[in-house]
């Protein structure tokens, strides 16, 4: 049953690109041609079509019973996942109009983008460590959502038992186990996503205060550097023999 998410998974990947190519959505703020991917929209769309297409897989699959059951209710953990989304998004958009209206800024973003993967990782200086850590942990926590939602979804798997006997989550689900397909993000993996989304945030603002690096090209052949000297003439007065 997995392709209950995929299906529509496709479909709104396909939407997002559709609409980047047409309207630059995943794109920066940016006179620049083409305009630089941006990582906090990137974060947004990709939170934003895995949660929503696994509600939908959970609602098709659901509408399959006899009777259908409610639809799931979001999890307080995957509401503040895609706060933090939002949050960084909204941030981000800001610092960009902020830096538009300082006309002394230099805005590393005026560059022309060269790809997806380098504009999402690059700041002023090139790539940088903070924009790595924010794509390393957001891919990994993304595609291990994915995997727990398309185990939960075969038919005959019970989503309580990925938590443990007798606690508090396990109870609930227990109750209304349709809640429980999308999995639990515990409070520490959000403070570290949190965190890891602050700290692209703060350096952000920074971005456009320091000149950005520029390649000085190196003359490879300094021999052939010409060399200007003047030649002066001295005048050595005559000698006279008595």
């Amino acid at each position: 049953m997995i392709y209950q998410f995929w299906i529509p998974f496709v479909l709104l990947a396909a939407l997002v690109i559709f609409f980047d190519r047409r309207y630059g959505t995943l794109r920066d703020l940016s006179h620049a041609n083409p305009q630089p991917y941006s990582w906090s929209r990137v974060q947004l769309a990709w939170w934003t079509v895995i949660i929503l297409s696994s509600f939908i897989a959970i609602v098709w699959r659901d509408m399959q019973t006899d009777p259908p059951a409610n639809t799931p209710t979001l999890h307080y953990s995957t509401l503040v996942l895609l706060g933090i989304s939002a949050a960084t998004t909204a941030v981000a958009r800001m610092i960009d109009v902020g830096d538009m209206t300082n006309q002394a800024a230099i805005r590393h973003q005026e560059l022309p983008g060269e790809n997806f993967l380098t504009d999402v990782l690059s700041d002023q200086s090139g790539v940088s460590i903070h924009r790595l850590q924010a794509v390393i942990f957001n891919a990994v926590f993304g595609v291990w959502f994915i995997a727990t939602v398309l185990y939960n979804l075969v038919t005959g798997h019970d989503p309580c038992s990925l938590y443990p006997a007798g606690s508090q989550l396990a109870q609930n689900c227990k109750q209304i186990p349709l809640d429980y397909i999308m999995p639990v993000i515990s409070d520490n993996n959000l403070i570290l996503l949190g965190l890891s989304s602050a700290t692209y945030a703060a350096l952000k603002t920074t971005e456009n205060k320091v000149p950005p690096v520029v390649n000085t090209p190196v003359n490879p052949n300094p021999a052939n550097t010409t060399t200007t000297t003047t030649a002066t003439t001295v005048t050595t007065p005559p000698v006279q023999v008595s």
